[in-house]
C-alpha cells in the first residue's frame, strides 16, 4: 500500500482543515496517510499576542521524523504565506532537510502544496511558486492539480481560495474567514488526486 506523508503548518487552523480532507481524499484511494505538523517556532508570548488557538494534537514533525518523509511514496506541504511566500514555519523544516539533500533521500519523490492567505492578492500563486524552488532543490517531482476540479473553479461570483499548483483558501486579515465548502472539497479532491499519482508510481 502506497503511504503519504502531509506535512503542514497551521497557525489559526485553515490549513489544518485542508490538511483533513486531502488525508480524506488520499486515503479513499486507498492509500495509508500519515499526518504530521511542523514546529513552531514562535514563542508562547508572541502566540498569546497574535491570539492563535491551542495547537491541533497531531504529532510534531521534529528532526527524528525525517526518516517518515525519506519513507514515503509521496508527500503533500500545507502552509500559510507570509510576505507571498512560505511561512518561516514551514522554511525552517524544509531547511532542516540537508541531509536528505546531500543523501539524495527525496530525489523523485511526488510532492504537493496546498496553502492559504490573508487576501486575494496575499500570494495564492507566488506562496506556491516560491515553494517549487525549495522541491527543485530536493531533486523532488511537483504534482499540481491543475484545472481538475470542474467548472467551479471558473467561477467568479464568489471568492474562492486555490489555483493550478493546489488547494487553497483564504484566512481574512484577522483570521476570522473560515474555509467554505468549495475549498474543503477541492482539498478533498487534491488527496485524491494525488494519491493516484502516486499509486502509478509507487513500487508494485
Amino acid at each position: 500500500m502506497p503511504r503519504i506523508l502531509v506535512l503542514y503548518y497551521s497557525m489559526y487552523g485553515h490549513i489544518k482543515k485542508l490538511a483533513d480532507q486531502i488525508v480524506e481524499g488520499a486515503r479513499q484511494e486507498g492509500c495509508e496517510v500519515v499526518l504530521y505538523q511542523a514546529p513552531e517556532t514562535l514563542s508562547e508570548d508572541i502566540l498569546k499576542m497574535m491570539k492563535a488557538p491551542p495547537k491541533p494534537n497531531d504529532p510534531v514533525f521534529t528532526f527524528d521524523k525525517h526518516s517518515i518523509l525519506a519513507e514515503a511514496d509521496g508527500v503533500i506541504f500545507g502552509f500559510p504565506t507570509r510576505f507571498g511566500m512560505m511561512c518561516a514555519q514551514m522554511k525552517a523544516v524544509f531547511d532542516s532537510f540537508g541531509h536528505l539533500w546531500q543523501s539524495g533521500a527525496l530525489a523523485t519523490k511526488p510532492a504537493g502544496l496546498f496553502f492559504s492567505t490573508g487576501s486575494q492578492g496575499g500570494g495564492q500563486e507566488t506562496t506556491a511558486f516560491t515553494a517549487i524552488t525549495q522541491l527543485a532543490h530536493l531533486g523532488m517531482v511537483f504534482v499540481p492539480i491543475g484545472y481538475s476540479f470542474g467548472p467551479d473553479e471558473f467561477r467568479q461570483d464568489r471568492v474562492q481560495g486555490g489555483s493550478a499548483y493546489g488547494a487553497g483558501t483564504y484566512a481574512g486579515a484577522d483570521g476570522s474567514r473560515q474555509p467554505i465548502e468549495y475549498e474543503l472539497a477541492r482539498a478533498k479532491h487534491q488527496g485524491s488526486y494525488f494519491a493516484k499519482f502516486v499509486k502509478r508510481l509507487a513500487p508494485k
